[in-house]
């Protein structure tokens, strides 16, 4: 039996050679809900989420990560970068059951091909990643995270390379498709973290502070008055760091 998706604690520092990095800081992902981190290049962003992925960062940490309900974090992960990272030498179907195969398990064909036409690629399970555009590799890469089926997802500006209307829908497509999950979202872009966000937060100089966010659950339509809101007051915060 499948435990559900649990809240998620990280606590402790971490400093590139002697300089800190971050911390003193604790960070909490509350459960089954989307969790945004924002700051400027160079923050700890990407470190604090590949500290929690259990990845090599470059850094040193000292610190703890729990979850709520005791039981293992790691094996409960699955992560997702800016990169789709798809094997060139792959059709689609493949990619998406590569961690399945790299197991040495057989991958369930049928659960894969399901979430191929989720993300809209019904007809393309044959196509290799370079007769794909870059928000359908996108999009096969969000369909092999999800065929890993794991409690808390890990996106690490998943979008960015994307144009403004595929990174849209591809929002929309993961905030749909992860619901209910515990997520931690690392992102550049304001209105992103506005949309998708149930708590998001600015990690600067080494510490974290909360940002608002409307009242109204995620996905949040890009037009919405609060969605805005939000954006702007985000993009300011970010514009008066120093």
């Amino acid at each position: 039996m499948k435990l559900p998706p649990p809240a998620i604690t990280v606590e402790g520092c971490a400093w590139l050679g002697n300089a800190p990095l971050f911390g003193p800081l604790r960070l909490v992902l509350q459960a089954g809900c989307w969790t945004s981190l924002l700051g400027v290049s160079g923050a700890g962003k990407t470190t604090l989420l590949r500290v929690l992925a259990g990845l090599e960062t470059g850094a040193r940490f000292e610190g703890a990560i729990t979850a709520g309900d005791g039981a293992a974090v790691g094996p409960r992960l699955a992560f997702m970068g800016q990169s789709d990272l798809l094997l060139p030498w792959a059709d689609v179907i493949g990619n998406v059951t590569l961690g399945a195969r790299l197991r040495g398990k057989r991958p369930d064909l049928t659960r894969a091909r399901r979430l191929i036409a989720q993300v809209g690629l019904a007809g393309h399970s044959h196509l290799r990643p370079a007769a794909l555009s870059g928000g359908q590799r996108q999009r096969v890469a969000l369909a092999r995270t999800l065929m890993e089926d794991r409690a808390i997802v890990l996106l690490d500006e998943p979008f960015s390379a994307l144009d403004a209307r595929t990174r849209a829908e591809m929002q929309e497509l993961a905030g749909r498709l992860l619901q209910g999950r515990t997520v931690l979202l690392v992102t550049h872009d304001p209105l992103e973290a506005a949309r998708l966000s149930h708590a998001a937060w600015l990690l600067h100089r080494g510490r974290l502070e909360a940002l608002d966010l409307p009242a109204t659950p995620p996905v949040r339509p890009v037009e919405q008055p609060g969605t805005l809101q939000a954006q702007a007051e985000m993009l300011a915060r970010l514009r008066a760091l120093t």
